[in-house]
């Protein structure tokens, strides 16, 4: 799928050079097509590779697609740099007038904290409301998932154990989703957190269901019932070495931490990771934009303002 993104985004290099079809703002505007308009809430920080990890998969559709970064006016990043920040992305108050066909949530390191002691809350929950009738569709990650859980349905998060951080395969529990379709029985996702939701509290909304789950990984992909909102607490955006960079880290500041589960081969650290969550992060997005994006989203937006709070 071309993307149209800024010409001068980090990530159309890196893209690039792996044969994806990247489509500078010049060339997009000279086709008489309109393209699905998504947007990005980036709150990791690690800001460049998680825009080029996102803007991956979503190249993954024959869809041309126009990607709007997301900033939190209330928070400075401190991993990259002002100009970046101010280049690429919007804050809520440049596009609470428009409407989008998807919406991203990514997570945030700020697991420890209750969702209120997080500095940006306010204007993420904001925003959240606000896309209940601006948004078609949306995907939340990780925290971010936990995050949008809490704010629409009141669903808590708990803090586990030891960190939950590794590779960890997973069961589909509803077989007939369209969300997961091609995908094998089980497969595997990447996961780095501290906290959970539990089965019991999703149980308990009328209005979502579990997709998949496995003993040691917990509820790992929760969907609405109208499958508009998608859940998933762990990254099968990250790539090959992105846990490895984090163990590495982690180590280096000191943190007790373990070696990540069921990711270097005979946990060697020197070692070179497998790469087997790839195949089937291409197929969740893919499915994501075909079957529950493009397929119902109304060619025009500004319909959506008609919107039900109900679909939340």
């Amino acid at each position: 799928m071309p993307i149209k993104i800024p010409n001068n985004l980090p990530a159309v290099d890196i893209l690039a050079k792996e044969n994806i079809f990247v489509m500078d703002e010049n060339r997009a505007l000279s086709q008489d097509i309109r393209p699905l308009k998504f947007i990005i809430i980036n709150l990791m920080p690690t800001k460049i590779e998680t825009e080029t990890q996102l803007l991956r998969l979503l190249s993954n559709t024959p869809l041309q697609m126009e990607v709007t970064f997301l900033k939190m006016a209330s928070y400075v990043s401190k991993n990259v740099s002002k100009e970046h920040m101010s280049n690429f992305y919007k804050t809520f108050k440049d596009i609470k007038n428009d409407y989008f066909d998807g919406l991203i949530i990514t997570g945030a390191p700020v697991e420890n904290l209750s969702f209120e002691e997080v500095i940006y809350w306010k204007e993420l929950a904001e925003v959240m409301e606000w896309s209940k009738t601006h948004v078609y569709s949306t995907m939340c990650i990780c925290w971010g998932a936990q995050a949008a859980l809490y704010y629409h349905y009141g669903i808590k998060k708990y803090p586990l154990k030891e960190k939950l951080f590794g590779i960890y395969p997973l069961k589909i529990d509803i077989r007939h989703t369209m969300l997961l379709r091609g995908f094998d029985e089980v497969f595997n996702m990447p996961q780095s957190r501290h906290t959970e939701v539990r089965a019991e509290d999703i149980k308990k909304v009328d209005e979502l269901e579990i997709i998949a789950y496995s003993k040691e990984a917990g509820i790992s992909i929760v969907c609405s019932r109208d499958k508009r909102n998608i859940f998933i607490m762990g990254h099968l955006e990250y790539d090959r070495m992105t846990l490895a960079k984090e163990y590495e880290r982690d180590i280096k500041l000191g943190k007790d931490i373990k070696i990540p589960f069921n990711y270097y081969p005979d946990n060697d650290v020197s070692k070179k990771p497998a790469f087997v969550w790839r195949a089937h992060a291409n197929l969740l997005f893919s499915n994501w934009i075909n079957h529950h994006v493009y397929q119902g989203t109304p060619y025009d937006l500004t319909t959506l303002r008609n919107t039900s709070d109900s679909q939340i």
